[in-house]
C-alpha cells in the first residue's frame, strides 16, 4: 500500500511532536519531514515532494499563508492543510484564496486533523465548523460592496517575504542575504511595501504584521 507523505510545520516542537506522535497511528501515513518555519517549510516541500502539507499560519521569517502560496507555486499538487488556534475570518479568506484544501483550529478534537486528512486524501477538502459559516458571511460583504481590497494583497510574493523580514526587526544586509538577492534590491522592495501599504517607518510595518498575527510579540 503507497502511504500518504506527510510534512509538518510548526513553530512549536511539542505540536510537531505531538501531531507526529498521532500519525504514527496510522499505516497509510508517512511523516516525511519536519519544518519550524515558512522558510524551512518551502525548501522541504520542494526537495521532499510531501502529499499533503500540514502547516500552522503564525511562524518566524515566512508566515503560514505566504508559504502555502510560494509552494502551491511551486507544485500545486501539493495540498494544504492549516493547522492552527486562529479562526479570524482575514486568515480563513487569505488562505482559501491560496489555495489550501483543509483549515483545522488546535482547540478542535484531534480526529478532526484525521478527518482533514482522509477528505484530503481522497481530493476533497476539510474545513473547521467555524469556516463555512465565516465565508458565507465574505461572500455576503462582497455582495454588498462592504469588503474593500486590503492594500496588503497588492504585495508580490518577494514583497510579502521582505515585508515579515522588515517587520520582525531583521537589517537589510542580513535579508539580503537571507534571501539571496542585493541590499539595493531589498531597499527597493522596502520602498515599494511602505508607498503600497501608505506607511513610512518599520514600526508601521510591524503594526500591520501584529494586526494580522503574521508576527507574534
Amino acid at each position: 500500500m503507497k502511504k500518504t507523505r506527510v510534512l509538518l510545520v510548526d513553530d512549536h516542537r511539542v505540536v510537531v511532536e505531538g501531531v507526529k506522535s498521532a500519525l504514527a497511528d496510522h499505516p497509510d501515513l508517512e511523516v516525511v519531514g519536519e519544518a519550524y518555519n515558512g522558510h524551512e517549510a518551502v525548501k522541504l516541500a520542494e526537495s521532499l515532494n510531501p502529499d499533503i502539507v500540514v502547516m500552522d499560519i503564525s511562524m518566524p521569517e515566512l508566515n503560514g499563508i505566504d508559504a502555502t502560496l510560494q509552494i502551491k507555486k511551486l507544485n500545486s499538487d501539493i495540498r494544504i492543510i492549516i493547522f492552527t488556534m486562529y479562526s479570524q475570518k482575514e486568515y480563513i479568506i487569505d488562505l482559501f484564496r491560496a489555495g489550501i484544501s483543509a483549515y483545522v483550529l488546535k482547540e478542535d478534537p484531534v480526529s478532526d486533523l484525521f478527518f482533514a486528512i482522509q477528505a484530503v486524501q481522497k481530493g476533497g477538502t476539510y474545513f473547521s465548523t467555524a469556516a463555512p459559516t465565516l465565508l458565507v458571511r465574505h461572500i455576503n460583504e462582497l455582495e454588498r460592496g462592504a469588503k474593500a481590497k486590503d492594500d496588503f494583497d497588492r504585495l508580490s510574493l518577494r514583497e510579502r517575504e521582505v515585508f515579515q523580514l522588515l517587520a520582525e526587526g531583521m537589517a537589510i544586509k542580513v535579508i539580503a542575504d537571507q534571501l539571496c538577492i542585493s541590499r539595493k534590491t531589498v531597499e527597493s522592495h522596502k520602498y515599494n511595501i511602505m508607498e503600497k501599504l501608505n506607511v513610512s517607518t518599520i514600526v508601521d510595518l510591524t503594526k500591520i504584521a501584529i494586526q494580522k498575527g503574521l508576527i507574534q510579540i
